[in-house]
């Protein structure tokens, strides 16, 4: 692979499709577009063109439009191609590309991959642009703007020339210690600044929890004794039939998930095999990942029946913990209600209104702590944490020389270097592009 390489791929997803888009990127890509679909429009201006084959055969009437260098994408020569979303139209096309000298079929992520080698994005915009793509929920698709919009990247571009500015005064002192210019002791009246400067990066790294369950996903765990209907449950809030739903106990073995978008947040929600003492091996290995599944979850239904006989073993629970009364439905209607428990009928849809507003409520709860702009990638939260760390050492530690505190400084620079790429970080790109489809 070399970047020289004009590279092409279809851009748009799958087909067959309304449209199909193909892009191309490097320094062919302008003469293989006027190869194909003669005199090329103006910039970023589409044009209606007939796009041929080398002999001359058409392959499709479509769009085409030119984003000159260095004002595009990736920062290369790029040409798009808008043709009809036939798999045998897009075919074609990528035949006749493949049969030109000098162009290959880009890899995953090698469009973005260009980009960032290019200087138009940075590797926080190019994960929130990976996000993007994959966003299933409204809060999704805003977490990911935040990153591929620059938000995110101007913070950690701010405190990076703060500590920048920092260690350059520190140094000045440490190598001109007899010079004019440069203030005697300047150094401690930088400790206000750097102190004031961890305490923002502490914050902001406080809010990950909440950005890691805006883009993972709020994980709910349902749990209760066999046949307190825990999978009506499931179904009921699917609204569809995913589990199997029978009148005998231990029907559920295992672990059995569905995603739901609730009021714009990814939620994962769980049915686990009833909680129970058996002497079926593999009933048993249910109810162990049944309990794993709570200790997992950042909610647990705990379900309750109105049947005898099917009451849970007393389990410590905490705030994560909502009991609910299931087949309410069953009960004397007269009968007062407990406070503190929520009343549902899989049957009649009584109290599914109020538990989906409560777990609405407790995923607002968890993500409201983030007061802002968080990291939104586990990798993102581990360099700040360094970089907070080896400022610490050097707030923290008075006794050691100055010249131990600006090494500490450096490497908390280092460390923020890495998140946008403005480091040497090449052990982590094959990764990072790595999750692109191919064509992004």
């Amino acid at each position: 692979m070399t970047t020289r390489d004009t590279i092409f791929a279809l851009s748009s997803g799958g087909l067959p499709s309304g449209v199909a888009v193909v892009r191309l990127s490097g320094p062919r890509a302008l003469s293989v577009a006027e190869m194909l679909a003669g005199r090329l429009p103006a910039a970023r201006q589409s044009s209606l063109r007939w796009i041929r084959t080398r002999n001359g055969d058409p392959i499709d009437q479509g769009l085409v439009l030119i984003f000159p260098a260095p004002s595009s994408f990736t920062g290369e020569d790029c040409i798009e191609f808008q043709l009809h979303g036939g798999r045998a139209v897009v075919a074609a096309l990528l035949r006749e590309l493949e049969s030109v000298d000098g162009l290959r079929h880009a890899e995953a992520g090698e469009f973005s991959r260009r980009a960032f080698d290019n200087g138009r994005l940075d590797l926080v915009e190019i994960e929130g642009l990976s996000d993007l793509i994959a966003a299933d929920t409204e809060m999704q698709r805003r977490l990911a703007l935040e990153q591929s919009s620059g938000m995110l990247s101007r913070l950690y571009g701010g405190w990076a020339e703060q500590l920048t500015r920092i260690r350059a005064l520190i140094e000045a002192e440490l190598d001109f210690p007899d010079e004019d210019d440069v203030p005697g002791a300047v150094s401690d009246r930088l400790w206000p600044q750097l102190a004031v400067l961890r305490d923002e990066m502490k914050q902001h790294v406080a809010g990950a929890a909440a950005s890691e369950i805006v883009r993972d996903g709020f994980k709910v765990a349902i749990v209760g004794a066999p046949n307190a209907g825990k999978s009506s449950l499931l179904n009921a809030l699917a609204k569809r039939e995913v589990a199997i739903v029978t009148d005998i106990a231990g029907t559920t073995r295992d672990v059995l998930g569905i995603d739901l978008d609730i009021g714009g947040y990814l939620v994962h929600l769980m049915d686990t095999a009833g909680i129970r003492e058996t002497e079926d091996v593999v009933e048993q290995e249910g109810v162990r990942r049944a309990f794993r599944s709570m200790e997992q979850a950042d909610l647990v239904l705990m379900l309750r029946s109105s049947e005898p006989g099917l009451e849970m073993s007393d389990l410590e629970t905490d705030r994560r913990f909502v009991t609910i009364q299931s087949k309410a439905d069953l009960l004397d209607a007269a009968a007062p209600r407990a406070e503190g428990i929520l009343y549902l009928s899989a049957k009649t849809g009584e109290g599914f209104d109020s538990l989906t507003k409560r777990i609405a409520s407790e995923i607002e709860s968890s993500t409201s702590r983030a007061g802002g702009l968080a990291p939104a990638r586990q990798r993102q939260a581990d360099y700040l944490r360094r970089s907070i760390a080896d400022i610490e050492q050097s707030l923290q530690n008075p006794a050691i020389a100055l010249e131990l505190k600006a090494e500490y400084l450096r490497l908390a620079s280092h460390s923020l270097g890495k998140i946008t790429g403005r480091v040497d970080v090449e052990d982590l790109l094959d990764v990072i592009f790595s999750e692109f489809c191919i064509g992004k």
